[in-house]
């Protein structure tokens, strides 16, 4: 499991970075056939693109 400390604004850029990566997955299952993946995935990329715009602390909750 991934490093849990948490530092002042590393859950932006987490979740910036989730947004790319889940953007680029979405593209990749969707040209190839897997349509609910790539739909699933395209959730996970507006999740992560909200909570980097709006902040969220560790424990989930919006700052």
């Amino acid at each position: 499991m991934a490093d849990q400390t948490q530092e002042p604004g590393n859950s932006t850029a987490v979740a910036s970075y989730v947004a790319t990566m889940s953007a680029d997955l979405a593209s990749m299952a969707r040209r190839t056939g897997l349509d609910t993946l790539g739909y699933l995935l395209e959730m996970v990329r507006l999740e992560a693109e909200s909570s980097s715009r709006n902040g969220h602390q560790p424990n989930g909750r919006r700052t």
